[in-house]
């Protein structure tokens, strides 16, 4: 009986893009195509641009069962080899338009490279294999299955053709789907991690939280669990980020996001971007819509580090934010009702910003609602052991030693007596140095005691006599810099004006030298 185009078509197209989940559209489709075709299974894969193709959906029964995997290549053939194969179809009249018919036999060098890819097979199949394309990017291959020789012929060749394009939107739209709800789980995870990583390192245990910080802590355990915007206060290096990790996993927002937000790593071009987003085409560049880190934050926690970087512009629009609850993105006329625990950090004097007109006096008096000034390493000192301990552990772990080296006699008492301007920072990195060039197994802090500042120093020769590695002695010389400038590059407090260097240059040997 001749099959009606318009039937086949419709019927085909409804089938194959009734449902994102491709597995479930492929089934309904092979039930279809069960009638008008021999059929064992049908498949889609897809072709990346370097030729290997991956496996995307079946449905029937293929004869071996084949484990695959879509982040693995199914098979992979050199783009000029499949040329070569189209050619040798077409010489045979084995083409119909973008249809191959891969009847078998054919001969023996394309049966053993598809079993070199899958050594299980016993048996290859005969198949119409209907290459996809949009527009002018191929985009996979659709393929009807039958064990048999001589199976298919041109004139089913000619009616898979009428379902080309269908078939090749379908699964296009359905692999990005697919990458989509694996973004998706992956960013999940990934945030669960994060969170638990959190937990692990400021919500469950704070380094001092018992000693030193005790007071700190307590007032940490009253701020949490409101939504009252809290202010830290402190030197650089003093554990800020890890007080504002404390109040949010203590606070009701714990399962939510917390954003962190470091206003001066950020340029001042980009700044209003980065906090409220943008709308498409809202300045050049911004080829799509984005949200900004208070959406990001929306229902969680955002943290404000080095909140005396602030442009004007962006305080008056923060001030918004905490007045109103709402922003606006970059470039829009839309008004966006958010839910955001804001925490801010700075080592600045404000009031002193205030009176020079460098810092709003409203916005100050929205921050500072709990103020919470966090002490100088040199004014807890009981907490160096503690917090010695603690790196050690840590970095020994990262640098994959087998057994955690032991402190050298007298080693702890030169950490105690040293002032550390650099605070929790400086001993992390004097503690990382420390097992770098630790000898006899053991660490010791012998530099401590000459009165060098060990983490400030660019030491480009080793006490040997020799010189470091000039690569060695610039990435230190290039940390020392960004510490300095709270890890900002640009402006006239980054570091590239400190270094006397272009901020793209900067971040290109950041780049280089594996700077983190």
């Amino acid at each position: 009986m001749p099959i009606d185009i318009n039937d086949f078509y419709r019927e085909a197209g409804t089938r194959i893009s009734s449902s994102l989940d491709l597995d479930e559209a492929l089934s309904r489709l092979f039930e279809y195509l069960s009638t008008i075709f021999p059929l064992d299974a049908i498949n889609l894969t897809y072709r990346e641009p370097d030729g290997n193709l991956y496996s995307v959906s079946e449905a029937g029964k293929m004869q071996a069962d084949i484990e695959r995997d879509a982040h693995q290549p199914m098979l992979i053939i050199d783009p000029r080899m499949m040329e070569q194969f189209v050619e040798y179809f077409r010489a045979q009249n084995m083409v119909v338009d973008d249809v191959l018919i891969f009847n078998q036999p054919v001969p023996s060098m394309i049966n053993n490279l598809i079993m070199q890819q899958y050594p299980t097979i016993t048996q290859i199949p005969s198949s119409l294999i209907l290459f996809l394309n949009i527009g002018d990017d191929e985009v996979g291959l659709f393929s009807l299955v039958k064990y048999g020789n001589n199976i298919f012929n041109r004139e089913q060749a000619s009616l898979l053709q009428q379902i080309k394009h269908p078939v090749a939107i379908a699964m296009s739209n359905a692999r990005r789907y697919r990458q989509l709800k694996r973004l998706k789980e992956n960013l999940v995870e990934d945030n669960r991690a994060l969170q638990e990583e959190l937990v692990d390192i400021s919500g469950g245990r704070v380094i001092g939280g018992d000693k030193g910080l005790r007071n700190i802590m307590e007032m940490v355990q009253q701020a949490a669990p409101l939504n009252s915007p809290v202010l830290l206060l402190g030197e650089t290096g003093t554990g800020k980020e890890v007080i504002a990790n404390a109040l949010h996993q203590l606070s009701p927002r714990r399962n939510k996001p917390i954003v962190r937000v470091h206003c001066g790593a950020i340029p001042d071009t980009l700044l209003d971007s980065e906090l409220f987003g943008h709308e498409k085409g809202s300045f050049t560049g911004a080829v799509s819509s984005k949200r900004g880190r208070f959406e990001r934050a929306d229902g969680g926690t955002i943290f404000l580090d080095e909140i005396g970087e602030l442009t004007q512009e962006a305080q008056v629009r923060l001030l918004r934010v905490l007045q109103e609850h709402e922003i606006e993105r970059l470039g829009g006329d839309r008004t966006i009702k958010i839910d955001v625990r804001v925490i801010a950090a700075t080592h600045r004097n404000l009031p002193k910003m205030i009176e020079e007109g460098r810092f709003r006096e409203d916005l100050w008096y929205r921050l500072n609602v709990f103020p919470i000034e966090i002490p100088p390493l040199r004014e807890r000192r009981q907490d160096i052991p503690d917090l010695t301990a603690y790196f050690i552990n840590k970095k020994a772990a990262e640098m994959g030693l087998s057994k955690v080296p032991a402190l050298a006699p007298g080693s702890l008492e030169r950490l105690v007596k040293y002032d550390w301007p650099g605070n929790v920072r400086e001993l992390q990195n004097v503690v990382e140095r420390a097992l770098i060039t630790r000898r006899n197994g053991s660490i010791s802090f012998d530099e401590l005691s000459r009165g060098s500042r060990t983490s400030t120093s660019l030491a480009a020769v080793q006490e040997n006599g020799t010189f470091k590695p000039l690569n060695s002695a610039l990435s230190e010389h290039i940390k020392q810099a960004l510490d300095a400038c709270n890890g900002r590059i640009e402006g006239e407090k980054g570091a590239a004006a400190l270094l006397q260097m272009n901020p793209s240059t900067l971040r290109a040997k950041i780049r280089k030298l594996k700077i983190t």
